[in-house]
């Protein structure tokens, strides 16, 4: 299962269930996908496709909802690590 945290301007923001316990975002919009993690700070960890641009709007929109994020990470890998 990999649940949606957000779509926006055309972007995807979620994770993949079976991935490591460090908070991370995957971010995907047509052929293109990044990795980005949370903590301690919002870093690009990995990027397959985005240009600069796009990843410079990809961080300024993961700085906005960051926490949103680490709190919906937690939330699903809780319930992941419960079932």
């Amino acid at each position: 299962m990999s649940p949606v945290f957000k779509r926006e301007d055309g972007f995807c923001f979620k994770i993949y269930s079976n991935e490591e316990l460090r908070k991370h975002i995957h971010v995907i919009k047509a052929e293109c996908e990044a990795k980005f993690w949370l903590e301690p700070t919002v870093e690009l960890a990995e990027n397959f496709g985005f240009k600069p641009k796009e990843l410079k709007k990809i961080n300024q929109m993961l700085e906005q909802y960051g926490d949103d994020f680490k709190r919906q990470f937690s939330e699903h890998i809780s319930k992941r690590i419960d079932d």
